[in-house]
């Protein structure tokens, strides 16, 4: 199995642009899978600049319905024709909106796409051997204070909390992708049917929402729970947390950015 960082809000690689977003390319020894598709055109332009032809794509799954994960869908799926989109049509038929900054419109544009490329999600499922999707996700635990500044439609059409149905998360051969992990991170690993040996993702947690104390129980909570579980994040994991969860973590916990690639034997 190999990961490699194709958008994300961070680079150490000069010849990497960055956006807010993320896109991530997963190869299996069987599949080929894009995690989400950044804001933009930028995952395939980045991936030319590594050499990475995006055209053999398997599958490429969407995390939720934001416009930083899934803005690149539309050029993505022009070039990667074969590939099966997964989605939740929650996701599709929603109105998303952020109040962080003044009030704006977070919802993509989404292609149209033959119902035979489309793999809608709305329970667990497994979509190949050792693929498998998660939906409505347990909200056991706490989650991230970042979400009070999301919104969408009601029925009446007007802004209301986001409940983040729309969201998926996905775990391939022991590796779980979180998207941006509105549901929890701890919520999302709760709710895995298989062990976890890495976790890739956003976990947004951004810098000045949750307390010092919030934060310093989480990592210890993560490291006591899942000792054997390596944890790796960019995009909406802030600075300032990052650093107090690499406090308490150490070695369990790694920063990604664009361009950086992990492979694991399985």
């Amino acid at each position: 199995m190999k990961w490699t960082v194709l958008t994300d809000n961070r680079s150490s690689n000069g010849q990497l642009a960055t956006e807010h977003g993320l896109s991530i390319l997963l190869e299996t020894d069987d599949v080929r899978l894009l995690l989400d598709t950044g804001a933009s055109d930028l995952c395939i332009r980045n991936a030319r600049q590594l050499g990475i032809d995006l055209s053999t794509l398997d599958y490429i799954f969407i995390s939720h319905g934001h416009a930083d994960h899934a803005g690149g869908l539309s050029a993505v799926v022009d070039i990667a024709k074969k590939a099966k989109v997964i989605v939740s049509p929650y996701a599709l038929s929603g109105q998303f909106f952020s109040r962080r900054m003044g009030w704006h419109s977070i919802t993509p544009s989404w292609p149209s796409l033959p119902a035979e490329r489309l793999i809608t999600i709305t329970q667990n499922r497994d979509i190949a051997p050792g693929i498998k999707v998660m939906a409505n996700i347990p909200h056991r635990h706490a989650m991230p204070q970042g979400n009070t500044h999301l919104y969408t439609l009601d029925a009446a059409g007007e802004h209301v909390a986001d409940d983040f149905r729309h969201e998926l998360a996905l775990l391939v051969d022991g590796l779980l992708f979180t998207g941006c992990a509105h549901s929890g991170l701890e919520n999302i690993l709760a709710a895995c049917p298989d062990p976890v040996r890495w976790v890739v993702g956003g976990f947004h947690l951004l810098d000045n929402h949750e307390t010092n104390e919030e934060l310093t129980t989480l990592a210890t909570r993560l490291r006591s729970s899942y000792p054997h579980t390596s944890f790796y994040t960019s995009h909406c994991t802030g600075d300032a947390v990052f650093a107090q969860l690499k406090a308490v973590m150490g070695s369990q916990l790694t920063a990604f950015s664009c361009g950086f690639t992990a492979s694991a034997i399985l």
